[in-house]
């Protein structure tokens, strides 16, 4: 157990992991930009590390300041939240390097499954279901035109790195093809630095189902429910429930089995 861990989050999901943290007996230490300096978060914690800065770049996603932050109050372990550096691989090791525990997946683990094409071809090796498309990146507009007439249009191109609907390009038919992919590899290597993308079958009318699991550092992997995350604008959440109306007893089962079998093959904890 843990006798101190640092956050390196703000807002409510900092008060959330301080409040189990504190009910374990966990002593917990803040960190906080210039701006945040009267937050809830800094208020309710033990400790609190000033970071400097306004914006996040300059404070949240500075990882050396947050290892400096724990040697310097003698944090144990680090908490990340979601967001900020909670899926950055190379934090994580840093962090392990430094002498330090992170309080989420190992290294390797959020470097797989933040590799859509990679966590892909993972997850077909693991049994899961997967939808029909290319196998790896796309190199040109004459393979992707290959692909696309072998599984049919609608297609969605779609950027390997990243998230929140970023380098994501609907097509339906041919002729919007080559516009949709220079689109698409243009606004994921600005946003990600990683221009790869793929492409998959568009399924229309579809519902967005999250399977939440839980790994242990012993192999044990369970599965505990689901979020229907299908209310969206632009590719990105408005709306998450639980569970979801739309998935049955059959359904959670398959769909949990799935999860946990993905789980267990990346390693994830």
């Amino acid at each position: 157990m843990f006798k101190k861990i640092l956050i390196a989050n703000r807002g409510e999901i900092a008060c959330r992991v301080m409040a189990s943290a504190k009910k374990m007996g966990i002593g917990t230490v803040a960190v906080y930009s210039d701006a945040d300096r009267d937050a809830l978060h800094v208020r309710l914690a033990d400790e609190a590390y000033s970071l400097g800065g306004m914006s996040a770049s300059e404070s949240y996603l500075r990882g050396d300041a947050i290892i400096a932050a724990m040697r310097e109050h003698g944090a144990e372990a680090v908490h990340p939240g979601y967001g900020f550096l909670s899926e950055n691989a190379d934090f994580a090791t840093a962090v392990a390097k430094a002498g330090f525990s992170f309080i989420g997946p190992p290294p390797k683990a959020i470097a797989v499954m933040g590799d859509k094409i990679e966590s892909k071809m993972l997850a077909q090796k693991a049994g899961v279901n997967i939808i029909a498309g290319s196998e790896g990146a796309i190199a040109d507009v004459n393979e992707a035109r290959a692909f696309a007439k072998k599984i049919g249009y609608p297609i969605m191109v779609k950027a390997s790195a990243g998230g929140g609907g970023k380098g994501m390009r609907v097509v339906e038919k041919e002729s919007e093809l080559a516009d949709a992919l220079r689109l698409a590899m243009s606004e994921a290597k600005a946003s990600f630095g990683d221009e790869r993308v793929f492409i998959e079958k568009l399924i229309t009318s579809p519902r967005h189902i999250e399977i939440q699991v839980l790994a242990d550092s012993h192999g044990h992997v369970v599965y505990l429910g689901e979020r229907d995350c299908s209310v969206q604008r632009r590719h990105q959440k408005v709306i998450e429930e639980a569970p979801s109306p739309f998935v049955d007893e059959d359904m959670r089962r398959h769909m949990g089995e799935q999860a946990v079998a993905l789980a267990k093959k990346v390693g994830y904890v």
